[in-house]
């Protein structure tokens, strides 16, 4: 992609909406010439000045602070020209409209970003980061986040592209000397390389999982039949009261949802209406929602009463489930409430795939919260945690099978040939993540998700 030296994009950088300061941000090959006619004066390199803001008529605009950064000494590499002023929407148009004026043209989203990108100052995956930083909801999603804005998740990649080249040369040298008597194919050095490559990007996966649920805000359904504690377990899980509680069976007849924290993770909790046979068209239509939000959940609770605690199959407990999903059973974890009424202990079944609370007494409520983010599949590895994206998994996963097939090559058939090809490819699929190899078009679509002005 080719940018224009005399091309200058110009954005409103700070949120949209009235506030203390505002922030116009303008970035270009030709930067002297704003400054002149806006500032009136050409300014030190990375200095604030107190300045006006003049419009086309001399008119003073705005007054506040300006920033010059020359380039590559900047965010995106090239001339960058800050006007920090007052925060209202229409004078910061104003600011705007003054720089149209000039010649420079509205900035796309995510074009400064963009402009890092290719001129060097960051790689793909680093960019990515800094909208993960913006967007993060929660301590470890930003930490996460600013990990890989400072280069953790594409040191990574990094190095086992690094080994990956290694093996390709060594896979290459056997190729090269197949003529003569010596079998390098055959060194068992070969096979420990892409061993430890595969390892090396089961541990990266691993971690980018976590990342990806870090930023991601997963659904988690409360389901089950009516007066079995679904809104009372909501309120616990969330530490408020946003669902009604009663005695009466089937207080809640609509969606209701609340967004909340767990071990560092946003998930999205849903309680829904009882499931049974009604004859009310009201209670109909929530059951009918209720089924719509079970099919797309990411996980479902079963909230269940304890008699049905001795009950292990869960075809037994919800037939009208299985029968729907007879593959979703790992989806779902029963949740025994009301365990105060019967004397069972809270906590965690063997098998992980019930467990027992009182939601009225606040009892094995930290062994739920800990089994929805294990079935989740989010391990916080704490100052480990990187921020990743769906594409990088797929990239990541798609080279862990080249490099599992050039293991089955070796081992089956000592065909270096195919092995060599197997190990490019992988190597292929790595440089999609940090964006030493990407189309215009994957760059789009990627920049086109940030907001305006960053």
């Amino acid at each position: 992609m080719y940018i224009n030296a005399d091309d200058t994009i110009v954005a409103v950088a700070t949120a949209r909406g009235n506030a203390g300061i505002g922030i116009v941000r303008l970035s270009g090959g030709n930067i002297t010439k704003y400054m002149q006619h806006i500032l009136g004066c050409e300014l030190t390199p990375k200095q604030a000045s107190f300045k006006k803001f003049l419009g086309n008529d001399g008119e003073c605009i705005d007054t506040g602070i300006a920033i010059y950064f020359p380039s590559p000494e900047s965010f995106t590499g090239e001339c960058v020209l800050e006007l920090q002023g007052h925060g209202g929407t229409f004078v910061l148009d104003r600011v705007v409209q003054r720089c149209n004026d000039l010649g420079a043209r509205q900035a796309r989203p995510g074009e400064f970003s963009e402009r890092a990108f290719l001129n060097g100052k960051m790689d793909l995956a680093q960019a990515e980061a800094v909208a993960d930083l913006i967007s993060s909801s929660s301590l470890e999603a930003a930490r996460s986040a600013m990990r890989s804005l400072q280069g953790d998740f594409s040191r990574a990649v990094e190095s086992i592209v690094a080994s990956l080249t290694e093996t390709r040369v060594f896979v290459e040298a056997a190729i090269d000397f197949s003529e003569e008597d010596i079998d390098f194919l055959s060194d068992p050095k070969l096979m420990e390389m892409i061993v430890s490559l595969e390892k090396c990007l089961d541990e990266l996966l691993m971690g980018a999982k976590s990342g990806v649920i870090l930023h991601e805000s997963f659904s988690v359904v409360l389901a089950g039949k009516p007066n079995v504690g679904k809104s009372s377990l909501m309120n616990c899980l969330g530490k408020d009261d946003t669902a009604i509680v009663a005695s009466e069976a089937g207080t809640t007849r609509d969606v209701i949802k609340k967004q909340v924290i767990m071990n560092g993770m946003s998930i999205q909790l849903i309680d829904t209406a009882g499931l049974r046979e009604t004859q009310s068209n009201v209670e109909q239509e929530g059951i009918r929602r209720a089924w719509i939000e079970i099919e797309s959940a990411d996980h479902i609770l079963l909230v269940t009463d304890v008699d049905c605690s001795y009950v292990q199959e869960l075809d037994s407990i919800w037939p009208e489930y299985c029968d729907r999903y007879p593959n979703g059973a790992s989806k779902v974890t029963v949740v025994v409430n009301k365990i105060d009424l019967s004397g069972l202990s809270h906590g965690i079944d063997q098998d992980s795939s019930r467990v027992r609370v009182s939601a009225k007494y606040n009892l094995g409520i930290d062994d739920l919260t800990s089994q929805i983010v294990k079935k989740l599949g989010f391990l916080n590895h704490g100052e480990g945690n990187i921020s990743a994206r769906r594409r990088h998994l797929s990239a990541l996963n798609e080279a862990k099978s080249f490099i599992s097939c050039a293991k089955t090559q070796l081992k089956s058939s000592h065909a270096g040939e195919l092995v060599a090809e197997d190990l490019k490819m992988a190597q292929r699929e790595l440089s999609r993540i940090t964006g030493s190899l990407s189309s215009d078009e994957l760059l789009g679509e990627i920049f086109s998700s940030f907001c305006v002005g960053k």
